[in-house]
């Protein structure tokens, strides 16, 4: 199958949406061109024509009358595809919404020109994929031109095909979590420890139980983690900090601190300690909540 696209400098949108294309429909060939002939030869188009329907296979967003999400990020290209062929790929609506908030949007955001965040330090912005994508192509003074930039550009959806299948792995991997959290918040003695049987995703349960506020899991190597619940999304706080006391011990320091035999370490920043068994790290938990709000009563049976 032939796909038609825009020629010159290439950007995330239209590279992501090919390699959306890619994985949902198999090998294709990817026609870059400008010239009208040559696009209606191609079985679809992407990110050029100036025209979107599905049903002729036409994916372009620049006649500005695709619509837009609720929350009013318009849809470029990678998002028009995306809407088509993103629930197949992801194997549910769950998965595809997640993929689309978390990769999707951003880049149909800066393909749009519509900000996402304010700066704040002068100079200093977020190094985002758009920007890797953009690095990728040639010089302006490349000397073989056309094929530099034919070469560059299948590198990049080489790379994007590599990024969203890896987004869907994880995405897929939390969602297979979430059940498990719920279920170990159900048998929570105390409502402000879960205690996981293994590592896993966590937060995205969690950010919607304010009463947790420290979760405990194994690690691979053997020992016990105990960490704090971020208070949000974004920054450092947490919804309750480990003991200023423990901050950056390690080894006898933290032990003679604590009283726990096997106490390994707290980092300096408060949000994580290692034991070096179940019982220890559930005995950390339990002084970190000595100054914590009491547990909320359980409901009636």
């Amino acid at each position: 199958m032939r796909v038609g696209t825009h020629s010159g400098s290439f950007h995330a949108d239209e590279v992501f949406a090919l390699a959306t294309l890619r994985m949902a429909l198999g090998p294709i060939e990817i026609v870059r061109t400008r010239t009208a002939e040559k696009l209606a030869a191609c079985a679809m188009r992407v990110d050029v024509g100036r025209h979107y329907d599905p049903d002729s296979g036409d994916f372009d967003h620049h006649q500005g009358d695709v619509g837009e999400r609720e929350n009013g990020i318009r849809y470029a290209s990678f998002g028009l595809v995306w809407k088509q062929f993103g629930e197949e790929l992801a194997g549910s609506a769950e998965v595809a919404a997640s993929i689309d908030g978390r990769v999707v949007t951003p880049i149909d955001a800066g393909d749009n020109g519509q900000d996402l965040y304010e700066p704040l330090v002068d100079g200093v912005q977020p190094y985002a994929v758009s920007g890797v994508i953009a690095a990728m192509n040639p010089p302006w003074d490349a000397e073989d031109g056309a094929a530099a930039e034919r070469r560059a550009f299948d590198e990049a959806v080489d790379l994007a095909e590599g990024i969203v299948r890896r987004e869907l792995e994880a995405s897929q991997g939390r969602a297979r979590a979430a059940d498990l959290v719920r279920a170990a918040l159900e048998r929570a003695t105390d409502p402000r420890i879960l205690e996981l049987d293994r590592g896993m995703p966590w937060r995205g349960v969690v950010r919607d139980a304010p009463e947790v506020l420290l979760v405990v899991s194994p690690r691979s190597r053997g020992d016990w983690s105990l960490q704090a619940v971020p208070a949000g999304d974004h920054g450092f706080a947490n919804r309750l900090s480990l003991p200023e006391s423990w901050a950056g011990l390690e080894g006898e320091p933290l032990q003679q601190v604590t009283g726990v035999a096997d106490a390994v370490f707290c980092h300096v920043a408060r949000f994580m300690a290692v034991a070096g068994s179940r019982d220890g790290v559930l005995e950390l938990a339990r002084q970190a909540l000595v100054d914590a709000p009491e547990a909320p009563p359980a409901p009636a049976a």
